[in-house]
């Protein structure tokens, strides 16, 4: 077999002379270092020297200038891919595969799409539970959001988490960085405002669409009610929407959490008492689907909003 270094000088000569150009001693020298002498391609042809020709070197030439002139090129039209050369029957071709970088932020968007925020701020996105002090008074409920999110790996029905606690002990900033990493295993979740979103049911009666929203939120992957009870609910509010879309995922198995300042004993009397009446038998019922649900963590701490 002849050497290496004898097919690649041969096959620069031939391309130079198919394109037309007077191959100097000092072309020669250019193209022999920004092709031949390249590192990636030297080991690609010696990788796959009992599968090359004289030949076959020379009729791939244009394959091989592509990729030496690609690899460190920022040509905005392929930026984000590298070229890759691979056998292609008996001669070498080039394709181009997504880089780590772009690997990762394709991976991040998407994740990303896989998050429907309601009424909630956009920069929640952006919070990873890594980046989330571990303090001593929110362990508990960080070790329990871990302890669902490597069941939830294997059993998309894992039960969830209802954290209770004062204002601003950062409640919606745990359920933020696990609604990320959810996404980013795949699953699909709806984040809402729960006060801003009975708020707003009104808005449905004009397009007849409350019925595909209940739906929705009752089949999502991941459903995360924040802040529920601080909303001001009527007995239709509690128990043909909350109640449906609670039902519903009971029903299914569909985890689902909660962030709230008051504990579940205090929820169900916020529950009982509504704007037009108290009913501790329809509170109760709904309380049992939470309770179903969610395991109720409470997590502590100072005011984290106060400067």
């Amino acid at each position: 077999m002849r050497a290496i270094g004898d097919m690649l000088s041969d096959a620069a000569k031939a391309a130079a002379a198919k394109n037309g150009q007077d191959f100097s001693a000092e072309s020669f020298e250019k193209m022999k270092r920004q092709v031949f002498a390249d590192p990636d391609v030297r080991a690609f042809l010696t990788a796959h020297q009992d599968q090359l020709t004289k030949e076959s070197v020379d009729a791939s030439f244009a394959s091989l200038y592509e990729y030496c002139r690609q690899k460190d090129s920022h040509d905005k039209v392929i930026s984000g891919y590298l070229p890759q050369l691979f056998m292609e029957g008996p001669l070498i071709g080039i394709r181009y595969r997504a880089s780590q970088d772009k690997q990762r932020r394709d991976k991040e968007a998407a994740a990303k799409r896989r998050i429907e925020l309601i009424d909630l701020p956009e920069k929640l996105r952006r919070v990873k539970l890594a980046d989330l002090d571990m303090a001593d008074d929110r362990k508990q409920a960080l070790f329990e959001v871990g302890a669902f999110l490597q069941a939830y790996q294997s059993n998309p029905h894992a039960k969830g988490l209802y954290l209770s606690g004062d204002f601003g002990v950062g409640k919606t900033y745990i359920l933020a960085g696990l609604a990320n990493r959810v996404a980013e295993m795949g699953g699909r979740v709806i984040f809402l405002h729960m006060p801003t979103f009975i708020a707003g049911l009104s808005s449905h009666f004009g397009d007849n669409s409350l019925q595909t929203e209940i739906q929705r939120l009752a089949a999502c992957d991941v459903l995360i009610l924040d802040d529920i009870g601080a909303e001001t609910l009527s007995p239709w509010s509690r128990d043909d929407v909350l109640g449906v879309i609670l039902q519903a995922r009971m029903d299914n198995d569909l985890p689902t959490f909660f962030s709230s300042n008051f504990d579940m004993k205090t929820l169900e009397s916020h529950f009982s008492a509504t704007k037009n009446a108290d009913d501790p038998v329809k509170a109760a019922r709904l309380m049992q689907r939470v309770r179903y649900l969610a395991k109720e963590v409470v997590v502590y701490g100072n005011n984290r909003r106060l400067p």
